[in-house]
């Protein structure tokens, strides 16, 4: 055989193959897996070859993010960038130093505040007006649904104390009824569409910081989870095929049209269109994502029961007979459907929505998904697997924090907090996992997301695991962020297994997890990400 172009040697890989095993080295040629084991590998080895020696570091097939925002995740660290921030005063700091260092833009941007960090979840303008001045800012929220706005942004907007809230939105206010900075899912339109029009070059530039960011973190292969405008951000797809059709996608990338709710089945002959035309060299579509509620913390996500403390049931954005007719028609047509859902009525909703499907239309092989399922109820767990609807998980959300403890567990009542984030529970019923980060939502890091599945902590947090029972085993997280993923976007005959004929899409460990004590799972790095047999990422050691 003629010679390989990289050589991985000295072990542990570990290969997601369907009998889970490991080998020792991999060799690589023109782009895909050409050997396994330390003799076939070696045997490839010419003065061309480059040897990279893996010193108990594992090799994996390239982790993927099956549910990520990299378009918004890109913006946010180019503009004003609240990630990680401790406080409401470092937020408000970080504010201020961008707004000093750049005087010249005319609305400040950015986001990534936790609603965990203010009182009641909701900041106000009053604060942000003493760091901004009279320049409007829109700053979105980690969980991207909401924002925090400050007065000046409220009188471009013309929103006071009059402005109704929209549909399948709400704006905080004080008990004058006067908005007081925060708005929360479709409200943020009543301001983001004030917003100037952004250049084509800087949504470019965050594309490719967030496909920069991802290749970091050892991601080979993504699913953006919303191809359409949505929140004041545009819709990434134009984006996507100017980078790939300029070679510059060194990701494989699937996505899912955005489903307009305001609309009706008329936009099916139009997302058909789109789907079949954006097809590229590394970048397609073959699902719609369909928002079905909102999130726990400002009670939009929608319960089977209420909230406690009178605060409703939430927000089931789809009628159940609308997404019945939503679901049947976009399955008939070839579609996978990625539904959003949060509370167990919106669960509920989209299981029963594939179920109508099935009996209408028969089984496919279109691979529909609910992701989030951050409560589920018990009776709903076996139908995962039993109607073949993949769970997409975001493990790192699957932990006791501030939000947790403080915004949500008081209003979901020690029945609901028991029934949160059930991965062990549907792995074992036989349901096919997935895993995303939803990025910026949450960190684009998937050996965290990793960690937190299998310790239900965050690294580093010594509070007590959130339901330890539903846990995952190492090899069945990394097997999610893998062969699972793939298997969600239809990606597994090429990728999400080190096997030969595959493509070389690895991704080089800076150690072995499998020989670290639990806890110490999340310190993982990575030296070495490789798409295709091109190096995207190295750490250089």
């Amino acid at each position: 055989m003629p010679a390989a172009d990289t050589v991985f040697l000295g072990g542990p890989v570990a290969t997601m193959d369907p009998a889970g095993s490991f080998t020792d080295a991999v060799a690589v040629r023109e782009g895909r897996i050409v050997a396994l084991g330390h003799a076939e590998a070696t045997a490839l080895v010419s003065g061309r070859t480059e040897v990279v020696e893996l010193r108990g570091r594992l090799l994996l097939p390239g982790l993927q993010d099956a549910h990520v925002h990299p378009l918004y995740g890109g913006l946010q660290r180019i503009r004003c960038d609240l990630t990680d921030s401790a406080s409401e005063a470092e937020c408000l700091r970080r504010v201020a130093e961008y707004a000093a260092a750049n005087p010249r833009v005319e609305w400040i941007l950015g986001g990534g505040w936790e609603m965990g960090l203010f009182a009641g979840g909701c900041p106000s303008s009053t604060a942000l007006d003493e760091v901004t001045g009279d320049r409007p800012a829109l700053l979105i929220n980690e969980d991207q649904h909401g924002a925090w706005v400050n007065s000046a942004a409220l009188r471009r907007a013309g929103v006071h104390r009059d402005t109704p809230d929209p549909p399948g939105g709400r704006v905080e206010r004080d008990h004058h009824g006067r908005p007081t900075g925060t708005l929360h899912e479709t409200a943020v339109d009543l301001v983001s569409k004030h917003v100037p029009p952004t250049p084509d070059s800087e949504y470019l530039r965050a594309l490719s910081e967030g496909q920069r960011h991802l290749h970091e973190r050892g991601v080979t292969a993504w699913h953006d989870a919303i191809l359409g405008s949505y929140l004041g951000y545009p819709d990434p797809l134009d984006y996507y095929r100017q980078l790939d059709g300029g070679n510059l996608l060194t990701g494989r990338v699937t996505g899912s049209l955005w489903w307009n709710r305001t609309r009706g089945l008329e936009q099916v002959p139009e997302l058909t269109h789109r789907s079949r035309t954006t097809v590229g060299n590394r970048f397609g579509t073959r699902s719609v994502k369909i928002m079905l509620d909102g999130v726990c913390e400002n009670f939009t996500a929608a319960m089977l029961r209420p909230y406690l403390h009178g605060h409703g049931h939430g927000i089931a954005y789809v009628p159940q007979p609308e997404l019945d007719e939503v679901v049947r028609v976009l399955d008939a047509a070839g579609f996978g459907v990625h539904f959003h859902a949060v509370g167990d009525l919106a669960v509920r909703q989209a299981l029963d929505a594939v179920d109508a499907a099935r009996n209408a239309n028969g089984p496919s092989a279109n691979r529909h998904q609910i992701a989030h399922l951050q409560v589920v109820d018990p009776a709903d767990l076996p139908r995962f697997a039993e109607l073949g609807v993949i769970a997409n998980i975001q493990a790192e959300w699957a932990h006791n924090d501030t939000a947790m403890l403080e915004l949500t567990a008081p209003y979901l009542g020690r029945e609901r907090y028991n029934q949160q984030y059930p991965f062990r529970t549907l792995l074992d019923s036989g349901a096919l996992l997935a895993a995303g980060s939803d990025w910026p939502v949450s960190e684009a890091a998937p050996m965290r997301a990793v960690h937190t599945a299998v310790n239900r902590t965050e690294p580093g947090d010594d509070r007590w695991p959130l339901l330890p029972e539903q846990s995952l085993e190492l090899a069945d997280a990394l097997a999610a962020t893998t062969i699972g993923s793939a298997r969600a976007h239809h990606l597994e005959g090429h990728t999400g297994s080190v096997e030969r004929g595959k493509c070389a899409d690895l991704t080089l460990l800076d150690r072995n997890p499998f020989e670290l004590p639990l806890t110490e799972i999340g310190e993982t790095g990575v030296d070495l990400t490789m798409v295709g047999g091109r190096v995207v990422h190295s750490s250089g050691r």
